[in-house]
């Protein structure tokens, strides 16, 4: 079979990416190649209140962990991502926020907030998100946010997340998610006979001929070999794209050589940037059950006004998470790669039987009624400074790549995260929410000093799943993307359309951007000039 564009990696982006390929180019053969399953394999995927169990199915998550550094801790961090079609957009908290317009400064000419707005309503036109109906305590939580500074914001997605808190925008309708499967790839593959969808499918390489790609090689029941006759589009998300690109020559001359993989094109760059939104969890005990079961509040504030952020720039995240809404499922999820030490968790059937603990032991009623009554604020890294990189280590994709997450690599991040805690703890000492109870279980009175703070936060910070930049776009010589086109530089035929491309994180979730960047994509391939 001929096929004209193939787009590698079926998640957020590629979901996007190939069914707007196959609508606006009907003449053309389009191949979508997903390493996990097809998302109605899973009906968990396809369901609004069943995320949380989604999180806990190993069939729906590419399990990854950070190399081990000290200024985390000294330990590996779950650097987990969402596999299958839909990927993330498929296991997450349905979150869709586009970002704040200054977020968009830091991009280069043609992607500042006017010229992505566009792209952003195609997206919505199609996703059509909404938001949750207020509770008792999100209003609480509202209430208390305005006497600590924050204003209440009535659209998140205006533009604006200067110090204010409101509702998210989620991507879900009546009791359905409206993942970029559900609303773009299912539809396209009923009505679009010029696309195909190959699930299974992990791709290794791509072979790199003269600044050209001729063949994307790639596993599924056999070794296969598709030879695209227009273009290769990389959607495999931020850990994987750049891994990708490296295995096929296409990286750094010096590292490439040096894990067996003959050089194709010097891209320093690639896998570089690497970039996340680490975040802190606060938890209170109330004293009575919190009546809501989503995390459907977001706030936006600067915690440390003396960087050189402007001033009006909000570079920390906080989100009101009512831990009966997945605190359970998190703890099965995540707790054994806490507790037990790699050769355990790799190697011996102990994480299974944690994890079997965790579910029985929720199980009781005197759990499930504390969980009920705890709740959280979970304080994000908006705007991080640090960088790491994603490196291979072989030629062979079996060998997992070296995740270098970068925490804290800026003492900066690690104060800016220490304030938000701190604005976290004054929320909480507000009415209306001290009459409902906000007795702090962490980080905990034993931890009021800023040394004992920022020793706790080493020892307890996790990703937010939230990675970027590994092929940054730009315009100088140390971007791996043209920003115009999305092509890698130095090649002819080869794109990238996730999360990889951007240059610095906007403040919030990556889910809608990354939608906006892969339509944007697709409108540029089909309408090139």
């Amino acid at each position: 079979m001929r096929y004209d564009y193939v787009i590698v990696g079926g998640g957020s982006a590629g979901c996007v990416v190939a069914s707007e390929l196959a609508r606006r180019l009907p003449d053309a053969q389009v191949l979508l190649l997903e390493a996990g399953d097809d998302a109605r394999a899973h009906p968990e995927t396809l369901a609004a209140d069943r995320y949380k169990e989604a999180f806990t199915n190993d069939a729906l998550m590419h399990e990854r962990f950070s190399v081990v550094d000290r200024r985390w801790g000294s330990r590996r961090l779950f650097m987990g991502s969402g596999r299958g079609l839909g990927g993330s957009g498929s296991i997450n908290a349905m979150v869709y926020t586009r970002g704040d317009a200054l977020d968009f400064r830091s991009w280069p000419e043609g992607w500042h907030w006017d010229d992505v707005v566009p792209d952003f309503e195609a997206v919505e036109a199609t996703l059509r998100p909404h938001r949750r109906p207020p509770t008792d305590w999100t209003e609480r939580c509202i209430a208390a946010s305005e006497k600590a500074g924050f204003r209440r914001s009535e659209d998140l997605n205006d533009g604006d997340l200067s110090g204010v808190l409101g509702y998210e925008w989620m991507n879900y309708e009546g009791d359905a998610r409206r993942s970029s499967f559900a609303a773009f790839l299912a539809p396209a593959q009923e009505s679009c006979p010029n696309l195909t969808v190959i699930t299974g499918a992990s791709v290794d390489r791509l072979d790199i001929e003269h600044g050209r790609c001729v063949a994307v090689r790639w596993r599924g029941n056999g070794a296969h070999v598709v030879r695209p006759t227009e273009e290769v589009i990389l959607c495999a998300g931020a850990l994987v794209t750049p891994t990708i690109l490296q295995r096929s020559g296409v990286g750094d001359p010096h590292h490439l050589r040096s894990v067996g993989v003959q050089v194709a094109h010097d891209l320093p760059s690639v896998g570089g940037n690497l970039h996340d939104h680490p975040n802190l969890q606060l938890f209170f005990l109330a004293r009575q059950a919190i009546d809501c079961v989503y995390p459907q509040l977001y706030g936006f504030h600067r915690a440390r006004p003396s960087t050189d952020l402007p001033l009006q720039q909000s570079d920390s995240c906080y989100v009101f998470y009512p831990a009966r809404s997945s605190f359970r499922e998190g703890l099965i999820r995540l707790l054994p790669g806490i507790a037990l030490p790699p050769s355990l968790y790799d190697h011996t059937p102990l994480a299974g039987w944690m994890r079997s603990g965790i579910a029985r032991a929720f199980e009781a009623d005197v759990v499930r009624r504390l969980v009920e009554r705890l709740w959280g604020v979970v304080v994000i890294l908006g705007k991080p400074k640090s960088r790491g990189s994603v490196r291979v280590r072989s030629v062979d994709p079996e060998v997992p790549a070296d995740i270098d997450i970068g925490y804290f690599r800026e003492r900066e991040d690690l104060d800016v995260m220490l304030d938000g805690v701190l604005r976290a703890r004054d929320i909480a000492r507000q009415s209306p929410l001290t009459e409902l109870g906000a007795r702090e279980l962490l980080p905990g009175p034993l931890n009021r000093t800023r040394r004992g703070l920022a020793a706790w936060a080493r020892k307890n910070v996790m990703t937010t799943y939230h990675y970027a930049g590994t092929c940054r776009m730009g315009v100088d010589g140390g971007a791996v993307v043209d920003p115009g086109s999305l092509r890698v530089r130095g090649l002819e035929n080869v794109r990238v359309a996730d999360a990889s491309v951007m240059p610095w994180t906007p403040v919030a979730a990556l889910n809608a951007p990354t939608m906006m960047i892969a339509h944007r994509a697709a409108r540029v391939i089909a309408s090139p000039g």
